[in-house]
């Protein structure tokens, strides 16, 4: 009798709630984040990228997991002056650059940019120079984390991509790649490794592909509540967008024969077994624990939709609800040719209960119109209080 109890007790403990099932309902506040959105609206040397992905240094992934200091990853990044709301000539756009923030707060005086000078120009942190790079190939970056089991190592996903004509989306993914850098590199990172992966999906169809759009930690190290000891890492696939799910642990990360992928209804070690959990994301997402017990699928709605949008889960593989749309981000769209894209969530930045999302603004007509409107390439953030 006393074992059943006990059985019995345990049960009740461990149980997830009943509306941890639920996976259209939910209720949330959402406002604008202006402290951190005007926390990117600069003048001088950074004044504009996308990307932007946030990086807990201490590895704790969680909300209200305070970092001392987060690395924020850019990819596109334009450097130069402006004045008098005039962009100045000399402006030059390089491929990626990165901050350190010190502290959660959207502090300015703790935030300090980082990106390399050859023969006094501007150029990129992270160039790409493995054995399958093109020598006109640059990193478009992914998403990233700090591996506590391999030595505290910053890793990051580069997607090699090629310019192909100089329409507005005249480029396209060739490969993807694996960024290490060892916790004693410093700022602004001159050494790091990079290594080929095969995470990067070509099919006979047509349909492109990569993993590396988000990571979600899912360990005891990174602060997780309900931690299973897996990385969970994203791809998108294909013109709609598809979402692919894979996993590995994270002291065989590196070991590129030890990652499963999702095929529906279990994990296969083939990835051309990776099955759709969902569809018409953003080629950059997130994916975080929510209070309740459920998991909060955040991305741009159909990719340059203006729809920031939510799906939920009760695993952090699916299968997810129905689209719940969180913002409409007409009012950043400033000229009929903006548009946004990529929006993400921030946990480690977010307050408990909470999450900080971002999402980007680009133009059409970028050129032109970043002469008249040269603050509009920088991320915008809004901030969701659940009840």
């Amino acid at each position: 009798m006393k074992s059943y109890l006990l059985i019995l007790i345990v049960g009740l403990l461990t149980q997830t709630p009943a509306h941890a099932q639920d996976l259209e309902q939910i209720k949330f506040d959402v406002s604008p984040a202006s402290d951190w959105t005007n926390l990117f609206y600069r003048s001088s040397g950074w004044f504009g990228g996308d990307g932007i992905y946030s990086i807990p240094l201490n590895g704790q992934e969680s909300s209200g997991k305070a970092a001392k200091k987060t690395l924020i990853i850019f990819s596109d990044t334009m450097i130069g002056e402006i004045d008098k709301g005039l962009l100045q000539p000399d402006a030059k756009m390089i491929h990626n650059s990165f901050a350190i923030l010190n502290g959660v707060l959207p502090n300015p005086n703790q935030l300090k940019f980082y990106w390399k000078e050859k023969e006094g120009q501007p150029e990129s942190v992270f160039i790409p120079k493995t054995p399958n790079t093109d020598p006109k190939d640059y990193y478009w970056l992914g998403d990233g984390f700090v591996n506590s089991a391999i030595n505290n190592s910053i890793f990051l996903f580069g997607y090699r991509v090629k310019t192909i004509s100089d329409a507005a989306f005249g480029f396209e993914e060739v490969g993807n790649t694996l960024i290490k850098i060892n916790a004693s590199e410093k700022p602004p990172y001159q050494n790091y490794e990079q290594r080929d992966t095969p995470f990067f999906i070509d099919k006979s169809d047509g349909e492109k592909g990569s993993f590396g759009a988000g990571i979600f930690v899912n360990t005891i190290p990174a602060g997780a509540t309900r931690a299973d000891g897996y990385l969970y890492i994203y791809g998108v696939l294909g013109k709609s967008k598809k979402l692919l799910v894979a996993r590995v642990s994270p002291q065989n990360f590196e070991d590129y024969k030890k990652w499963n992928y999702w095929n529906g209804s279990t994990w296969s070690a083939d990835i051309n077994e990776s099955a759709a959990v969902t569809d018409q994301v953003s080629n950059e997402l997130s994916l975080s624990e929510l209070p309740d017990g459920r998991y909060a699928l955040i991305f741009q709605q159909s990719g340059l939709g203006r729809n920031v949008c939510m799906k939920i889960s009760k695993t952090p593989y699916g299968p997810f609800g129905p689209v719940i749309k969180i913002w409409d981000t007409s009012e950043a769209l400033e000229l009929k040719g903006f548009y946004s894209y990529n929006a993400k969530a921030h946990p480690s930045l977010s307050a408990k209960g909470e999450l900080l999302i971002s999402y980007n603004v680009n133009s059409f007509n970028f050129f032109d119109d970043l002469k008249t409107h040269p603050n509009l390439y920088r991320p915008r953030f809004i901030k969701v209080k659940f009840k």
